[in-house]
């Protein structure tokens, strides 16, 4: 963790608990440096205009102004749960997944003491078991869906057969509980849907490629897609 991804840390962990005060000591053990660089990041923090204050004596520490640090959030007490649901059910392998814990803490910092234990005591609640989707594919995936470049792909198909892709990618889609890169296929000439945890390797291109949606690609994918896998689900494959 570089110094700038630390600052943002700092913040997030302050505003997770506030206003009670987190010690240098436990903030220096947290992200594993030296009670004087947290002590300088603070410093830092603070005359930079974020709202970080510290409180002196026995149980003080440092801890952010909550009336200053966040903006409004106008969420009911179903929403915020509808939220908290769905981050924390979200597995590993799940795109832009890895965000979630970030944006979790963030959702219980805006929320009002009652909403936020309960937030919490829904997640403690919900446990998904662990994606087979390896973390370097999926990071691959994402940046290529976010960033609209081709992405080149070794995949194997059900039967275990493996081949080589390049990809021009639309978006993501969700059918009977797995995930799938939707895009052009240059191989195939053709809309393809290829299942994330069937992606052996991924690597992205610094090839742009043009603006596609999941209807253009090919309008019947996703049904095709949904019958495919009931019908895998009713033979017992």
């Amino acid at each position: 963790m570089n110094r700038t991804e630390r600052l943002y840390a700092l913040v997030d962990e302050l505003r997770a608990i506030a206003p009670r005060p987190r010690t240098v000591g436990w903030l220096a053990a947290r992200f594993a440096v030296s009670r004087r660089t947290v002590q300088r990041d603070l410093q830092a923090l603070m005359e930079a205009g974020v709202p970080v204050r510290v409180q002196p004596g026995q149980g003080g520490g440092w801890f952010v102004d909550r009336d200053h640090a966040l903006p409004p959030i106008n969420l009911t007490a179903a929403e915020a749960l509808a939220v908290a649901a769905a981050l924390a059910g979200a597995e590993d392998g799940t795109p832009f997944s890895a965000a979630g814990p970030a944006a979790m803490r963030k959702l219980a910092a805006a929320l009002g003491s009652s909403a936020a234990e309960e937030v919490r005591a829904l997640t403690e609640r919900i446990h998904v078991l662990p994606a087979r989707t390896a973390p370097d594919v999926l990071a691959t995936v994402e940046q290529a869906v976010a960033r609209q470049r081709v992405v080149w792909i070794r995949y194997a198909d059900a039967g275990g057969r493996e081949s080589e892709r390049e990809v021009e990618p639309g978006g993501l889609l969700a059918a009977s509980g797995s995930w799938y890169l939707i895009g052009w296929c240059r191989s195939r000439r053709a809309g393809r849907g290829f299942r994330l945890d069937r992606i052996r390797a991924a690597e992205l291109r610094d090839e742009p490629c043009p603006a596609r949606t999941v209807p253009a690609l090919d309008r019947d994918l996703a049904e095709r897609v949904r019958r495919a896998e009931t019908l895998r689900s009713l033979s017992g494959a």
